[in-house]
């Protein structure tokens, strides 16, 4: 079976099972696992902030972020398609009081001009005003999509002058970086907080990271604590999202070959499945056109592939370490038959 459900599906490698077992651990919550010290510190500053807080999830990171940048009563705006508007359960609302409103764009990617139509800073008494902007780097349902660097630029200034906040879910900023050359601290620095996941196609097992001022990452550490999230000797965690900085980072555009490699097969048997040249980083989204994208899943996953159906007409392919080039062209191959049959 070829697993392209997710990238979350990686799994540790003997040596970052190694780095786990060697690390120096502490109780986090009283501040003192060394090796989670370390790590919020250096990807802090890889990030170009002041620091950071080691949390369990992508969506918990994102929550915390969001949570620092809007009141209760007050909105976020995002793409229709943003994580945090699809996948987190409708945690911003229901556990912070966050309202959200979106704009709509074919792949993830907007203009400043459409988010600057959408955001009321100062709404006034009768209408519910806008306190942060958050965008999605690489965009997940949006096909893996790489935000633009100028375009980042451009939001960023916006939201400054505006007065509101602006967020990165930055779960695949990691592709983005590798899929550009883009420094990791000049996507950082556009941001008041970044959210970054190691469990992805880094292959940590468990693990994201928030950064922001140090102000905010006091505030950040207590609200934590207050959702469930203070753990203790997770240093053996932090060892595992360190050692894949260090020797996985390198190796994702191996994952975007992969995913080209993917789409290429497709298209050679159902050319209007995918347009090749938006494949951008390890993520495919592939149109079933007509056909309900269940029954294309359920007909991959009997041929030997497994996908997601993440919409009436549309299913996502993801490629990851332990994915090889023939493995992701074999499925292309299978994915390509039954959308051409």
């Amino acid at each position: 079976m070829i697993d392209l459900r997710s990238d979350t599906l990686t799994r540790p490698t003997p040596e970052m099972l190694a780095a786990m077992a060697a690390a120096p651990v502490g109780d986090d919550v009283y501040g003192e696992d060394p090796t989670i010290n370390a790590l919020e510190a250096k990807v802090a500053a890889m990030l170009g902030h002041e620091a950071g807080l080691f949390v369990t999830t992508g969506s918990m990171g994102n929550l915390l972020g969001i949570w620092s940048l809007v009141a209760p009563g007050q909105e976020v705006v995002c793409d229709v398609r943003a994580h945090i508007a699809r996948a987190e359960m409708g945690a911003h609302a229901a556990l912070h009081g966050t309202t959200m409103r979106t704009w709509t764009s074919p792949d993830g990617v907007t203009d400043a001009a459409t988010i600057a139509s959408v955001i009321t800073p100062d709404a006034g008494p009768y209408l519910v005003s806008t306190a942060a902007v958050a965008l999605e780097n690489t965009h997940n349902f949006g096909g893996g999509t790489v935000q633009p660097y100028q375009h980042l630029v451009e939001v960023s200034a916006l939201c400054r002058d505006a007065g509101v906040g602006l967020h990165l879910d930055g779960a695949r900023l990691w592709n983005a970086h590798v899929a550009t050359g883009v420094p990791l601290a000049d996507y950082g620095r556009l941001f008041d907080t970044v959210n970054v996941c190691f469990s992805k196609g880094l292959g940590a097992p468990v693990g994201s990271m928030l950064v922001a001022s140090a102000e905010v990452i006091a505030k950040a550490r207590v609200q934590r604590k207050r959702l469930g999230g203070g753990w203790r000797q997770a240093g053996v965690l932090a060892a595992a999202a360190d050692y894949a900085l260090e020797h996985h980072l390198p190796r994702l555009g191996e994952d975007h070959v992969a995913a080209k490699a993917f789409a290429e097969q497709v298209v050679a048997l159902a050319p209007d499945a995918v347009d090749v040249s938006s494949v951008a980083t390890n993520i495919v989204v592939l149109s079933t056109g007509t056909r309900p994208a269940a029954e294309v899943a359920k007909a991959a996953a009997e041929a030997g592939v497994l996908v997601s159906a993440l919409g009436a007409h549309m299913v996502r392919a993801v490629t990851y370490q332990q994915i090889s080039l023939d493995q992701a062209a074999s499925a292309g191959q299978i994915l390509g038959g039954i959308l051409a049959a």
